[in-house]
C-alpha cells in the first residue's frame, strides 16, 4: 500500500467513527487523485472476507466490522441488544429516505395511518432526525435520514436511493439478513399523541 494508505487506515483505526474524506485530505495534504488511489486500495483491502470493512457513505470513511460475522461479534461481545424494527417503522423509514425531509403529516397522507409511534422510535434508534421546520402553518417538524441510517443499511448516499417499492424490499432484507427482530405491532400501539421529545425541539429552520 502506498503511505497515504497507510495514513488514512491509521486515521480510521483510532478515530473509531467516520471522519469527511475532504478533512483528511486536507489534513495530509493530499491532492484529489492521489487520495482516491489511496482509499480505493483501503477498500480493497478491507472488502470480501476481511474481518474488517471500510464504510463509505455522505464523502465519509469509517471502519466497520464486516456483517457476515456480526453473529459471532455478538457471540463474543454481545455488546448491544437486538433492536426490534416493525414492518410500519420499515415502512415509515423507507417514505422518509425516499421523501425527505418530510412532516409526519405528510407521512401519514403516504400510509394512511397515524406514525407518531414509527417515526418517534425511528428517532430514538438514530436512523432518522429532525432537520427543520417546514414553513407553513403550525411550523410541523421536517424529518430526515442520518448517517447510521446509510451506514446500517449499506446506502453510500441518499441521491443512489432506488425507487420505494425495490429500497422498502432492502431495507426488509437487510433487517432480516442482519438479524434485527421484524414484527408487527397491534394498531393502537401505533397511535400516540405527538411524543414528549419532541416538544420545544430547537431545530433550525429548513428553506
Amino acid at each position: 500500500m502506498s503511505l497515504l494508505s497507510k495514513q488514512i487506515e491509521a486515521v480510521l483505526f483510532v478515530s473509531g467513527k467516520a471522519v469527511e474524506e475532504k478533512f483528511i485530505k486536507e489534513k495530509l495534504n493530499a491532492g484529489d487523485k492521489e487520495f482516491s488511489e489511496a482509499v480505493s486500495e483501503l477498500l480493497a483491502k478491507y472488502s470480501g472476507e476481511s474481518g474488517i470493512h471500510i464504510l463509505r457513505f455522505n464523502k465519509k470513511l469509517q471502519f466497520a466490522t464486516n456483517p457476515d460475522y456480526a453473529k459471532e461479534v455478538e457471540a463474543v461481545l454481545n455488546p448491544i441488544k437486538e433492536k426490534e424494527l416493525t414492518n410500519a417503522m420499515l415502512e415509515t423509514l423507507a417514505i422518509i429516505a425516499y421523501k425527505q425531509p418530510v412532516t409526519r403529516i405528510e407521512i401519514e397522507e403516504i400510509r394512511s395511518v397515524d406514525s407518531t409511534y414509527s417515526v418517534q422510535n425511528l428517532v430514538r434508534l438514530g436512523l432518522v432526525e429532525c432537520v427543520g421546520r417546514k414553513d407553513t402553518i403550525g411550523k410541523p417538524l421536517l424529518f430526515a435520514t442520518t448517517d447510521e441510517f446509510l451506514k446500517r443499511f449499506s446506502i453510500s448516499d441518499v441521491k443512489e436511493l432506488p425507487d420505494y417499492e425495490t429500497l422498502l424490499d432492502k431495507l426488509q432484507q437487510i433487517s432480516s439478513d442482519a438479524h434485527v427482530q421484524v414484527v408487527e405491532k397491534p394498531m393502537f400501539d401505533q397511535v400516540e399523541d405527538v411524543p414528549d421529545f419532541l416538544e420545544g425541539e430547537d431545530v433550525k429552520k429548513v428553506e
